[in-house]
């Protein structure tokens, strides 16, 4: 067990609670044994008759999607006296960023840079869906997310494994509380085990290769994270893996997540991935899949019925010993302890706050508001002075759609209960400004441009254009993937047709992904980054907006310039010939029937820049941070040893502002070749105007540890660069080099 696990029970209780289920074991029938593996869906309100009878047949050991609370402790009542051995249920539904109360989707959420955020969110969204008798989440996703063509990007923590690893521990630790047993704590699941957010294309379910060193170094340290955190369980991917699809990979789940983290919590299969298997071409049938799944170590399958229809045979076949489906089955028993659903399964909602009340909506405020990046404003035109200002065009099919802000996988949010931006502005100016609106488009898909001439008459009628644009909640989540993540429809005819009125335009773009921008940033004057930000998007825009409160997000992912691009990510490999601006020629500069070999040679395209539009960590605000006096406390330390590196950040504006300082490291000779930067520490901090802090980071050479080619973890001796600033494209930077044995 983890350090969390083992907190949450004396060594008498650890004891009384094994006992409790070895006599469980001894009484269980394989069926019953099968049953506790086995997720079956909900009706969504109603109890079926067959639920009904599994349920007391102990064929069920948790229902997926089922938030009537009537119905939840109907089920629990029937599997804790009516079935023969009165075990309760798990209930699971996906409660990803809310329940009732919704936050920024997770990639906004990433953009707060705010373990503190991310967790509040995470007790919130626990707490609400306690209140219905859920008791397991599917979340976090820690998938490494490098491609925002992916549709699951928006659920993704970005492209970074330190920033994913600490906002996924945060998670977790808001999900489950101190004690998962605590009222409004609910168990949380890392998904999707491994390699998920690799997928060829950024096709969702595709094909995933992935070389060892990159599986070890990038995509799992969110997951080993996780495990050490005390995550309750794991998911399983779709993809398959180099080969072998993740339901069925017996290298990811026993060697990596057993043997090598010694995770002794359970794992869940995704919906009906062990069916797949044979949909992969890696099993002929489903029993062939059950075999390879339970082969595999993957405890509970989710909704589909192949551990069901098979088990049994492959026990008495021979082919799977009843010890490992014992060893399965205690894990489940062990986490339904754990959440205190033997002593009382039932759920009473009086004894959870209420939901969206008050301070779970302030806490969304606040989310919202950290998590909005400040791309680009021009000759400071946010934020607006409201005295300044007679009359605002508010154009856009997003500006007043209170179900569209909430974003992706918010299967119980509600738009009635979501605050639009349009509402909020109205609200804040009242009288004292006349807001003019008009939609444009009829959605973010739209190429019908009737709407534009009343677009632009409301335009010329006003002082300042408010654009709201971006991506229906629909066009980013699991399986929607786009090939071009331009703004869609005619969306970037209507910026162009309400620029060509030469008025200032402050474009809020909100969606689930970043999007190529590259066609209308010349064409704004300010343009303000929301995600999907959820039900109180409008009011966080709207302080955001006029200043009451000052942009502080920075990004945690890349913004490609243009599709041809991706993936593209900060920490790329420097290769034998690295893009330099000295050696980027484009295209366009190129003469006529020039020889190859008088051009710059580099790894970059010749039609496009090789730097992202916007990079990784980038973010302004309403003032400005200078950053200078790089020093480190010592210019070599010992293997084993602690170097400490220290910048002084001042805020050289006049208004007082929230930065995230980042500390990145680069290892310059190594045994395989390192990133030429990696993220290693970050700092939110507050300054006022004038005022200047020192920041300081420690890094023990552990944290510089990476699998080498012989796949051993370790830190190697040498020179090391090191950074501290505002974003990745940080240039202030020093030196310290960690001393072999024989130095």
């Amino acid at each position: 067990m983890s350090e969390q696990d083992h907190s949450q029970f004396s060594s008498e209780q650890l004891s009384e609670v094994d006992s409790h289920i070895d006599d469980l074991l001894l009484q269980m029938t394989l069926s019953e044994k099968v049953g506790q593996m086995s997720q079956c869906s909900g009706a969504g309100g109603f109890l079926p008759n067959e639920l009904v009878e599994d349920i007391q047949g102990g064929k069920v050991g948790s229902v997926i999607n089922e938030v009537s609370l009537d119905v939840v402790n109907e089920m629990q009542r029937i599997a804790v006296e009516e079935s023969r051995l009165g075990i309760p249920l798990l209930i699971g539904r996906d409660v990803i960023h809310g329940f009732k109360t919704i936050f920024p989707i997770p990639l906004g959420l990433a953009a707060s840079w705010s373990p503190g955020v991310v967790k509040l969110g995470a007790k919130i969204s626990a707490m609400e869906s306690a209140s219905v008798g859920v008791n397991w989440t599917f979340a976090p996703m820690i998938d490494i997310s490098r491609d925002p063509r992916w549709g699951r990007v928006a659920e993704s923590l970005g492209e970074d494994p330190y920033l994913c690893s600490e906002l996924g521990k945060a998670m977790i630790t808001g999900f489950q509380g101190d004690s998962l047993s605590a009222p409004g704590a609910i168990a949380a699941c890392a998904k999707h085990f491994a390699g998920y957010g690799a997928a060829e294309s950024g096709r969702d379910y595709n094909t995933v290769n992935l070389s060892e060193h990159e599986l070890r170094n990038v995509y799992l340290p969110p997951f080993k994270a996780a495990a050490q955190t005390g995550v309750a369980t794991f998911m399983s991917a779709f993809n398959e893996l180099n080969g072998v699809p993740a339901s069925g990979n017996e290298w990811l789940m026993k060697q990596v997540l057993r043997e090598e983290w010694g995770y002794d919590g359970f794992v869940v299969s995704d919906w009906e991935s062990i069916k797949q298997l044979t949909i992969h071409g890696f099993c002929e049938d489903e029993k062939m899949a059950a075999f390879e799944a339970i082969n595999a170590g993957i405890d509970m399958e989710m909704v589909s019925r192949s551990y069901q229809q098979h088990l049994e045979a492959l026990i008495d076949e021979g082919k799977l010993e009843l010890a490992q489906i014992d060893i399965m089955v205690r894990r489940i028993l062990t986490l339904k302890y754990k959440l205190g659903l033997f002593d009382n399964p039932f759920t009473d909602p009086k004894k959870l706050p209420a939901l969206l009340n008050p301070s779970h909506l302030l806490a969304a405020k606040e989310a919202a508001i950290k998590s909005c990046v400040l791309l680009k404003n021009s000759e400071h035109k946010l934020p607006l002075d409201k005295h300044q200002l007679q009359s605002i065009a508010v154009i856009g099919p997003l500006a007043d759609d209170g179900y569209e802000q909430l974003g992706t996988w918010i299967f119980d949010g509600e738009a009635e209960h979501s605050t639009s931006c349009l509402a909020a502005l109205r609200d804040y100016v009242g009288s004292e400004i006349e807001i003019k609106f008009a939609q444009g488009l009829e959605t973010s898909r739209s190429e019908q441009q009737a709407g534009f001439d009343e677009a632009v008459n409301l335009v010329h009628e006003s002082d300042l254009v408010l654009m709201f644009l971006g991506e229906e909640s629909i066009l980013s989540g699991e399986a929607h993937c786009r090939s071009n993540i331009n703004l869609p429809g005619a969306q970037e005819q209507l910026i162009e047709t309400v620029a060509a009125t030469g008025k200032s335009i402050v474009l809020v773009v909100m969606a689930g992904r970043p999007l190529t921008l590259t066609n209308v940033i010349d064409k704004v004057d300010a343009v303000l980054y929301a995600w999907h930000p959820g039900t109180m998007g409008g009011p966080a825009i709207t302080e955001l907006l006029f200043g009451i409160k000052a942009p502080s997000g920075k990004l945690p992912i890349s913004f490609p310039r243009v599709v041809g691009q991706i993936p593209l990510y900060y920490s790329q490999k420097h290769t034998g010939k690295p893009a330099t601006d000295e050696s980027f020629v484009h295209m366009k500069d190129i003469p006529q029937r020039a020889q190859q070999t008088s051009l710059g040679m580099a790894a970059t395209h010749l039609d496009t820049h090789f730097t992202p539009l916007f990079p990784f960590g980038f973010g302004l605000s309403y003032s400005e941070c200078h950053y200078r006096d790089i020093e480190v406390s010592h210019t070599a330390i010992a293997m084993g040893g602690t170097v400490t590196i220290t910048a002084q950040v001042s805020n050289v504006g006049k208004r007082e502002c929230e930065e995230v300082v980042q500390l990145y490291v680069r290892d310059l000779v190594a045994n395989v070749t390192r990133p030429v930067k990696e993220l290693k520490g970050f700092q939110r901090i507050s300054l006022m105007a004038g005022e200047s802090q020192m920041v300081s980071f420690s890094l023990h050479t552990d944290d510089v540890a990476f699998y080498d080619r012989n796949m051993v973890l370790k830190a190697e001796p040498g020179l090391f660069d090191v950074w501290i600033g505002g974003d990745s494209d940080t240039r202030l930077r020093s030196q310290f080099s960690i001393k072999g044995d024989d130095m």
